[in-house]
């Protein structure tokens, strides 16, 4: 069993599919089955702390030099599946993303000198000519979780685990990570997906919902139908009390909002996401919090 590292990591929380071995080509999916008999594979805390160590020096490694051949290991119904990190690949992406977000160029620069962020962009682009129908096993977002990724699951599909420390059940073990996720089959996913999407446009105009759902079924459409998708809380368990991931009914929000408006309902559509958006809004505010 991997020991949780001491670092609290990022408050981020993860979107990841994990698909059979069936779905990769050789050599790769006899590499990933002996990988997926390791006695001891590396876990999310592991993965975070290899990247944030990237950023300690000077200066910074925003893109690491070589691709992760690492990956997280489900097994459901004794089916092995694998989730690739695919760090490099999601190194460059978060990049894109900072350098079009809205720090200030004082604050990126000094985070990321212009010429890292010159020398990662060609990287990528090369590596691109290379690669052209790559894409990550993870997506990820800080401080929040996007409606749309809960509108893939069931209510029923939620799993919390208090983890030792207070609300932890007696017997858990010394140091367990908290965890909170949902944990769904691809085709239920992208059925629920489905059935989201046309009830929002029977019922409002195009809107970030709307988008955020296309982005994420054309993602998904990418995956193996047998793989298997995760939403998982990361480290946004190590800031959220007990007492709110017990009472977080995030999917079921989502889902009565949703069933509100097939319905015709506005007024429930609006009680459902006010409730969801009543949640959200205090763990974003933590990120501003002393």
């Amino acid at each position: 069993m991997s020991v949780p590292s001491s670092v609290l990591v990022p408050y981020a929380a993860y979107l990841r599919v994990y698909e059979p071995l069936a779905a990769f080509p050789e050599p790769e999916r006899g590499h990933w089955a002996r990988y997926a008999r390791r006695a001891d594979p590396p876990g999310v805390q592991d993965e975070l702390r290899r990247s944030l160590a990237d950023l300690v020096p000077v200066p910074p490694v925003p893109v690491p030099v070589h691709e992760s051949a690492d990956a997280f290991v489900a097994e459901v119904d004794g089916v092995v599946l694998v989730c690739p990190w695919r760090t490099r690949l999601r190194g460059w992406l978060a990049m894109e993303e900072l350098v079009g977000g809205t720090l200030p160029a004082p604050v990126l620069d000094a985070m990321l000198p212009p010429v890292v962020r010159a020398q990662a962009a060609a990287d990528h682009e090369r590596w691109l000519e290379r690669n052209p129908d790559a894409r990550p096993w993870i997506r990820s977002t800080v401080w929040r979780v996007p409606p749309a990724w809960f509108a893939l699951f069931a209510d029923e599909e939620r799993e919390y685990e208090p983890g030792a420390g207070a609300g932890a059940e007696e017997g858990a073990g010394e140091g367990a990570e908290p965890v909170f996720r949902y944990r769904t089959p691809m085709v239920q996913a992208r059925r629920r997906l489905a059935r989201a999407l046309k009830a929002l446009r029977a019922a409002i105009a195009e809107g970030p919902m709307t988008e955020s759902l296309i982005e994420v079924g054309r993602w998904l459409e990418e995956f193996h139908p047998r793989a298997l998708v995760e939403l998982d809380y990361g480290g946004l368990v190590h800031v959220l009390p007990a007492e709110a991931l017990d009472a977080d009914r995030s999917a079921a929000d989502v889902a009565a909002g949703i069933e509100a408006l097939r319905a015709g309902d506005g007024p429930g559509a609006q009680e459902a996401y006010g409730r969801f958006a009543e949640r959200w809004k205090a763990v974003h505010n933590l990120q501003f919090a002393n």
